[in-house]
Parts: C-alpha cells; sequence; structure tokens
C-alpha cells in the first residue's frame, strides 16, 4: 500500500494535538506536515514531522511547503479567545478555506475539517453560522473526499483552564447521545479513519457517530 503524506493544521489544539500523535502512530502515513504559527518543540524533530512555521496570513508564501495527499483542519477558537466576531471568523472560516484552497491545487484528495454541532449557514446564532457557512464553502470546492465532523462539547485535557467547559462536560453525560461530550481522542481517530478510506463525495460525521466511526476499519 503507498503511504500517504498528511497535512496537519491545529496541531497545538486538543483535537490537533491528539491527530498529531495517532498520525505519528499510523504506519500509513510516511510523513506528516504540521503546520503550525510557533515552534512545536520536541516532537517537531520526530524523524516523520516536517515543521512548517508561519502566520496563518500568510499561508500563500508557504504553498510549495503544503503539499499532501490528505488534510486535517482541526483550527478553531472561541469569540472570547479571539476577542471579536471579527477574529473568531477569520480562524473558523478564513483560514481553513484558504488551507483547503492551497492543499487542493497542490494536489491533495481528502480534507477533514473539525466543525461543530448545529452547523447552519441560516443560524442565528454566529457561532453556528460561521461553522455552516465554511462547510457550505467546502463543499461547493467539490472535494473528491470531504470529511465534516460535528462534535458536540469537546472532552479532553486542555492546557487552559476552562471550568464551565468541565461543568457542562459533566452536565451533558446524562443528556441524549445527540448531545454527549466526545473526546477529543475519537474526534481525531475518527477523522484519520475516514481520510483512510477516503469515500467519495461529502461524508458528514455527526457527534453521536464519532466514536463508531474511530473505530471503523481503515481501507
Amino acid at each position: 500500500m503507498k503511504r500517504r503524506i498528511a497535512l496537519l493544521a491545529g496541531a497545538t489544539g486538543l483535537v490537533g494535538g491528539e491527530c498529531l500523535r495517532l498520525l505519528l502512530a499510523e504506519d500509513a502515513y510516511s510523513r506528516v506536515i504540521v503546520l503550525t504559527r510557533r515552534d512545536l518543540g520536541a516532537i517537531a524533530r520526530h524523524a516523520r514531522v516536517t515543521q512548517v512555521v508561519t502566520d496563518l496570513d500568510g499561508l500563500g508564501a508557504v504553498r510549495k511547503s503544503l503539499q499532501a495527499d490528505h488534510v486535517f483542519c482541526a483550527l478553531g477558537t472561541t469569540i472570547r479567545k479571539a476577542g471579536s466576531q471579527e477574529k473568531f471568523r477569520q480562524v473558523d472560516y478564513e483560514y481553513p478555506l484558504k488551507l483547503a484552497q492551497i492543499a487542493r491545487m497542490n494536489g491533495a484528495g481528502h480534507y477533514s475539517i473539525v466543525s461543530a454541532l448545529g452547523a447552519d449557514p441560516k443560524s442565528r446564532v454566529f457561532y453556528s453560522r460561521v461553522k455552516g457557512e465554511v462547510e457550505q464553502a467546502l463543499r461547493a470546492m467539490n472535494w473528491p473526499s470531504l470529511a465534516i465532523l460535528r462534535p458536540s462539547l469537546i472532552a479532553g485535557e486542555r492546557a487552559e483552564s476552562r471550568p464551565m467547559e468541565r461543568l457542562a462536560e459533566h452536565l451533558l453525560r446524562f443528556a441524549p447521545s445527540k448531545w454527549q461530550p466526545v473526546t477529543a481522542s475519537d474526534i481525531a481517530a475518527a477523522m484519520i479513519r475516514t481520510a483512510l478510506r477516503s469515500p467519495p463525495g461529502v461524508t458528514t460525521i455527526e457527534s453521536r457517530d464519532i466514536p463508531k466511526a474511530a473505530r471503523s476499519a481503515a481501507a
């Protein structure tokens, strides 16, 4: 089986970090290109890691370095962390689309993105509307294989303290399956399992189906 090259954006985040760990444990990938705004430290010295350090506004300047078979986009922020709706939209809409455009022109065949439960371009909720808009724009690009994952609350050990999310995570464990938290490791595994199968067209994986997708057989 031909070994593939993966391109990962968002490796410093909760899902992105899990994705990097799993990609390096997956023999199907000969190399993992990690797109990041700052040096990742020791993991960047891994024999199979190629680190591309750049401000995400300058993706065009590094386009020749972003040549891969499968693209994993785990970029994402919160309005509170971004500081404004404009900055949030930049991270969750503009950057994923720019990455997709460059990767597609470079010949990538599969693109996987972490969206969110309730994503809808017509939503009155700004967060859900932006997530829906980026999904819509990616669909319009006609990727040979596009995977959209829509997790509910993402569970896992974060670097920063988020007490309200911790409380919500605890409470939602008793909610219907649609709303229950899903672990970052399951999201990452589902992205990789789906990429290795690269089903034609658009595959949308809702939150309650992510654990099953994480354990599905690869191609």
